[in-house]
């Protein structure tokens, strides 16, 4: 790839003296440094002390501080890496100014592995020096698959020739010692660059398909910002349908981003990649080791990775020739990160790609609201995908009314759900059970005295994982021993779980359906890639019959034996003052509906439900979701609240509650007051306590015209 495309732009080389240095720290601004021994430009990556430490930096312009030069620290080292581009530093402004975070907090995002600028390592590497061979040099199988892979000369490392040879390193070894192969150091090289190419296999689209393929590629060729939203139900086929632009945009020599929620249960559609372009993407995600995120990063801004699939944070990565980013299931609120810089990765994905001047692609089942409305106000375009690919029909979705259902005790699955449970079983398809709360029981509460079980640290309940005998609290990951005794008024053997989990809804399956095989699937079971993918394989291979889940299941997967899926609590979503929990609570349930009969098989899908009669609920029935959405956005419309309105949420905290209600009662007198804007609060955060930290919130609420975030750093 031309890594130097972009990076060209960004000028002629500073002159010598005061250069402008970003930290990767949460700083406003960046610090004057002298250079004098350093060709530099802006972008470079510099070595600088600070304080009684050396940091990596980006040069970002000519100083002009007021600091005398006299007292300024000189630049140590200039880093061997390809500099940031424009884009990407424009990108890092914005993002800081938008979200209203510190601009060195936003470079220590796309700074992530500061290791990485440093020059790779060398290590051993293995050639093959000549074709004759000694008279005693006795031929095995082995040896020779290890020397047809070294047959063009070029040096490779012990783990590359054992892992394509498939043999074990004493046979290269061996080799070594009679003179056939000899070593070098070589630049230890990232896995992205030795993936081995497979001959691709292009899908047979049909006529909606095509046409939608079609106008995402004519949308690349433009080279122009754009933001195109693939709206389709479930089974659709929308990812075939956007492989098709990522296909133009290698074929350009243009960088791909994909960006998934949930990366942990993403092996099936890396395998469908593969299938589909004869190529491993790289990958970028939180369990990855710290060497192949070093490696990934370096491979990423040398133009060395074609196309990367990552969680949010990808999204930061310096990419030099970015061509296309795709948001998959651009709804989740996965894409949101609430903690150190806040922002939601979507709405600053299309930011990258107005910076960059290329296109975005957002893909749901279920769009959300704020990307409608962009859609009606021609801001983004649209391609949909109205029915589901080979025939295969939306499952029928039936509401089971629970206030006129009786249930033993212990038991939360109603007999029509049951019945349909085995009918399912005795036709050899699979069950999907949704129920969203990990372990065995949300609650656990003593019968003598009434005491409920709290995080110390936090407002929240203490959750059952029976499992492994402990309670947790799911926000400070506190955990304490589970004990059957009320540790306030010492009843013995006084405590009673309410509510279900996941765990407690396997017991009563299990018990039903004794002969059944049973997995449960949530954050909890599901604890790494590797086990995540066993997982999967299992349930294709028909290992699996019922299957209890979170929401981690409903994310895109496709398991053509589900016929059959049951929602335990179809209500659990709504209660709450959030203003998205409708519709988060529809496009979760969507979700999870779409996983029954995705292929021939008709599937049927039972949401137990308090409340038949909701709006949400009749929308699912009646598979209107342009109705539901309908309603949702008039709500909103007329509260002003956003799309149609902007909102953000100021939070004070401190250790003391005192100290915290004083310091709210002094920011709220000196709260700004003019038309179309609105100070709500201080008030009990939802969460008033977290991680030890007592919380007050005030909401700010005002028109679309009002610049926010100005008037917040003025007040």
């Amino acid at each position: 790839m031309q890594t130097e495309k972009k990076t060209e732009q960004l000028g002629e080389n500073l002159p010598h003296g005061r250069v402008s240095v970003l930290l990767p720290l949460p700083v406003y601004q960046p610090y004057d440094y002298l250079n004098e021994n350093f060709s530099l430009s802006v972008g470079d990556f510099v070595e600088v002390p600070f304080g009684r430490r050396f940091l990596s930096g980006v040069v970002v312009g000519v100083g002009c501080g007021v600091i005398e030069a006299s007292r300024l620290k000189y630049v140590l080292n200039k880093y061997d890496v390809p500099r940031l581009s424009k884009e990407i530093i424009d990108f890092i402004n914005w993002v800081a100014t938008y979200n209203m975070a510190p601009v060195g907090a936003v470079l220590k995002m796309v700074l992530s592995v500061p290791e990485a600028l440093n020059t790779p390592r060398t290590v051993p590497g293995f050639f093959k020096t000549r074709n004759e061979y000694p008279q005693k040099y006795k031929s095995t199988f082995s040896r020779k698959t290890v020397l047809d892979f070294l047959s063009n000369h070029q040096p490779h490392t012990m783990q590359d020739i054992t892992r394509e040879a498939k043999v074990t390193s004493s046979v290269v070894k061996g080799l070594v010692a009679i003179g056939i192969i000899e070593t070098v150091p070589i630049t230890e090289k990232a896995a992205v660059e030795l993936v081995s190419f497979k001959e691709p296999i292009k899908p047979l689209l049909n006529i909606d398909q095509h046409y939608a393929a079609n106008q995402l590629v004519d949308l690349l060729r433009e080279k122009s910002f754009s933001v195109c939203l693939v709206d389709g139900v479930t089974g659709s086929g929308k990812t075939e349908v956007y492989f098709e632009a990522v296909a133009e945009a290698l074929r350009t020599d243009n960088q791909v981003l994909i960006l998934v929620p949930e990366i942990a249960l993403s092996q099936p559609f890396l395998d469908r990649f593969e299938e589909r372009f004869g190529f491993k993407p790289a990958e970028w995600h939180s369990d990855l080791s710290q060497k192949k995120r070093r490696q990934t990063w370096r491979a990423v801004i040398e133009g060395k990775v074609q196309v990367l699939i990552g969680a949010r944070s990808a999204l930061f990565l310096p990419f030099p020739d970015l061509g296309l980013i795709v948001v998959d299931e651009e709804h989740e609120a996965a894409f949101k990160q609430t903690d150190g810089v806040k922002y939601q990765c979507r709405d600053m994905a299309v930011v990258r790609a107005r910076v960059g001047a290329i296109c975005t692609i957002l893909v749901s089942a279920t769009p959300s609201l704020e990307t409608l409305t962009n859609y009606d106000l021609e801001r983004y375009k649209r391609v949909s995908l109205a029915a589901r690919y080979g025939g295969a029909e939306l499952p029928v979705v039936n509401a089971i009314d629970m206030r006129k259902t009786s249930l033993a005790r212990g038991h939360w699955i109603a007999e029509d759900l049951a019945n349909e449970i085995l009918s399912t079983l005795i036709k050899e398809e699979q069950v999907l059970l949704f129920l969203n709360r990990r372990g065995y029981a949300p609650l656990s509460l003593c019968r003598a005295c009434g005491h409920r079980l709290e995080c110390p640290n936090c407002s929240a309940w203490l959750v059952d994982h029976r499992a492994i005998s402990t309670l947790k609290c799911h926000h400070c990951d506190y955990r304490t021993k589970f004990s059957s005794d009320c540790l306030k008024c010492g009843a013995v053997d006084s405590l009673s779980s309410v509510g279900p989990g996941v765990e407690r809804l396997e017991e009563e399956v299990c018990a039903r359906f004794p002969t059944a095989r049973v997995v449960i699937a949530s954050s909890d079971t599901l604890s790494s890639p590797t086990v995540a993918n066993e997982f999967i394989r299992s349930i294709k291979e028909g290992k699996v019959d019922i299957i209890i889940g979170t929401q981690v299941i409903a994310k895109g997967h496709h398991f053509p034996l589900v016929t059959c899926v049951g929602v335990i609590d179809a209500d659990l979503g709504l209660a709450g003052g959030d203003l998205r929990a409708g519709e988060r609570t529809y496009q979760l349930l969507h979700q999870v509906a779409g996983r029954a009969g995705r292929e021939t098989r008709h599937g049927k899908v039972w949401l137990q439900t308090q409340q038949p009669e909701h709006p949400l609920i009749k929308a699912l029935i009646n598979w209107d979701r342009d109705g539901f959405l309908r309603e949702e956005k008039r709500g909103r419309l007329e509260a002003g609240m956003p799309p149609f309105g902007k909102l953000a949420a100021v939070i004070i905290s401190a250790y003391d509650p005192k100290t915290v209600d004083d310091i709210a009662r002094i920011i709220a007198s000196t709260a700004p007051y003019f038309p179309n804007f609105q100070v709500l609060g201080p008030a009990p955060a939802p969460m008033a306590l977290l991680r030890g930290r007592h919380r007050r919130r005030f909401l700010i609420k005002s028109t679309k015209n009002v610049n926010l975030q100005k008037v917040m750093k003025t007040w």
